[in-house]
């Protein structure tokens, strides 16, 4: 496949904070939308574009925790949103666009990782429902605040390397699998990132998708001390292990990137890690560095649009 996966020389890199990306940056005039903007990676995203001036929309699931975590920060605010629950995805939209106003970000930050087998709505396996069909239908329903000139970052993971999508079974009806099921949520990300640019940028909106890194968030709330003893990141004591984990400061950074740099005008569909395009990862067994091509294929893209639309019945670039 011939890939546009390719470095661009940013001057940033792992150890870039999300605060660096901003240094002497004024993004007074710029509305963004942040889901899970009150936790961990979101949490951080939130407060450096609110330092920089941005007003920030915080979409979270508990609006008490999001209040408190936020407070003090100037120019937010706090919006309910569960990505799970396509009714509450609804409202939401319904609320922000009876306002009128333009979206310049909207970052897909929310997730889940690695839950027990669970199911929401119709009977959807919950990560694919929450970190992909949640952001799909939000980023449809508010399109309409969107075309103008935005851009839409999705944060996947390198955990897209475990799965590509399961076509003959998505929803994991066939026996679950708790990382093959985040892998699978995570390339579909990817995926729809690639398919909403192909779509969106007439309209002047561009899509990115990301690894923000490895971090310790409450993203592992799910994980058991000895399982993450297992895979290296804690030692014998419980204490960090890893030391290619990034700080919480470190892991905002490429979404901050991917959102707001200039070195990516007229770019869009890509996937970035480190404050960098990433390139591609063909190696078998993965590496779990760049990006899968299964990932970033426009055909897959496609197809997974398509199945979103007929699951979720929300597409805003049918044809009326």
């Amino acid at each position: 496949m011939t890939s546009k996966q390719s470095l661009i020389s940013s001057g940033f890199g792992a150890a870039t904070t999300a605060a660096e990306v901003l240094a002497g940056r004024n993004l007074s005039n710029i509305t963004a939308v942040v889901t899970g903007g009150h936790s961990g990676l979101g949490l951080e995203t939130t407060r450096v574009l609110a330092d920089a001036g941005a007003r920030v929309i915080v979409a979270a699931r508990d609006l008490e925790a999001a209040r408190a975590k936020t407070s003090g920060i100037s120019g937010v605010e706090i919006e309910r949103l569960d990505l799970s629950d396509l009714a509450s995805v609804h409202g939401f939209a319904q609320r922000f666009l009876a306002t009128g106003r333009h979206i310049d970000i909207l970052i897909g930050n929310a997730g889940i990782m690695a839950c027990p087998e669970t199911r929401v709505g119709p009977g959807w396996e919950a990560q694919f429902a929450t970190n992909h069909l949640g952001h799909y239908a939000l980023v449809n329903l508010l399109w309409p605040s969107l075309k103008g000139g935005a851009r839409v970052v999705v944060v996947s993971s390198a955990g897209h390397h475990q799965s590509g999508i399961r076509w003959k079974d998505v929803q994991f009806t066939q026996g679950y699998d708790k990382w093959l099921a985040y892998g699978q949520s995570k390339t579909a990300n990817t995926l729809f990132a690639v398919h909403l640019d192909r779509l969106g940028q007439q309209e002047g909106v561009r899509a990115f998708s990301l690894h923000p890194g490895k971090i310790f968030t409450p993203l592992q709330r799910h994980l058991t001390q000895n399982e993450m003893m297992a895979a290296g990141w804690l030692d014998a004591n419980g204490d960090p292990a890893d030391p290619t984990f990034k700080t919480t400061q470190q892991g905002a950074a490429t979404q901050v990137w991917a959102a707001t740099s200039s070195q990516l005008e007229g770019m869009g569909g890509l996937y970035c890690e480190d404050c960098e395009i990433a390139t591609l990862d063909e190696n078998e067994p993965p590496s779990f560095v760049g990006v899968r091509p299964y990932a970033v294929d426009s055909e897959q893209a496609e197809r997974l649009w398509a199945l979103s639309a007929q699951l979720t019945g929300i597409d805003a670039f049918a044809m009326k």
